[in-house]
């Protein structure tokens, strides 16, 4: 019987498998980094609000605590946003004619809270807790970045698995001393994974547990 195919025939059907292999293989890596890209995630884009607020002027420039708007952060699951009259109790002061803050000015008058826009929105499955990272040891600008020097706020860590699995796999490289947790001016020293294994140990961090499903999703 004669040869139906030319001898080339095999060469290409190989050829095919290979490259549809490869188109296969090549997809699934892009889409992989595509999907921990800043496009996706959003990280470094900054979030617009109904009113302007410069977390660099009241932090670094007037000195404002974290905890005198973001007092639940310490004691509750979530940080939360000031109420109106937080906001008010110096603006009612200082500003007091500012086009910028008349948003804030209605909300006090009226009582309909102002509606911020989530900087970081995590899924419903995702459950985090900010008073046990504060107790912990972990700084505000290990996840919020330089807020400090944010004239907008913008989300500065992916908060992905991947990132968020790290911490808890060696929380010894991020731990600081409790009474620094405030201190956006912090620097870890040399000795970082020495001094985070001995917090570790004082705090009663539980390694072993912390990559237990049950932690985050709940």
């Amino acid at each position: 019987m004669p040869q139906v195919f030319h001898r080339s025939t095999n060469t290409i059907a190989r050829l095919s498998i290979v490259t549809g292999a490869a188109l296969v293989v090549s997809g699934i890596l892009i889409g992989s980094n595509l999907s921990r890209s800043p496009y996706v995630t959003q990280v470094g884009a900054p979030v617009d609000q109904p009113v302007p607020f410069s977390h660099k002027h009241h932090v670094k420039e007037l000195g404002i605590d974290c905890r005198y708007c973001h007092g639940s952060a310490e004691k509750s699951a979530v940080a939360s946003v000031p109420p109106t009259h937080t906001c008010m109790s110096c603006h009612s002061q200082i500003w007091t004619n500012s086009p910028l803050l008349e948003p804030v000015r209605q909300s006090y008058l009226t009582g309909e809270p102002i509606k911020w826009n989530k900087v970081y929105d995590l899924p419903d499955f995702v459950y985090f807790n900010h008073s046990i990272h504060i107790q912990k040891g972990i700084g505000c600008d290990t996840c919020h970045g330089p807020i400090h020097e944010m004239n907008i706020t913008y989300k500065a860590q992916p908060l992905s698995m991947a990132w968020c699995l790290d911490c808890h796999r060696q929380p010894e490289k991020y731990i600081r001393p409790k009474e620094e947790v405030y201190n956006y001016e912090y620097k870890q020293p040399a000795n970082q994974l020495e001094l985070g294994a001995k917090l570790v140990k004082e705090y009663g961090i539980r390694k072993e547990q912390l990559t237990d499903c049950s932690v985050c999703h709940r």
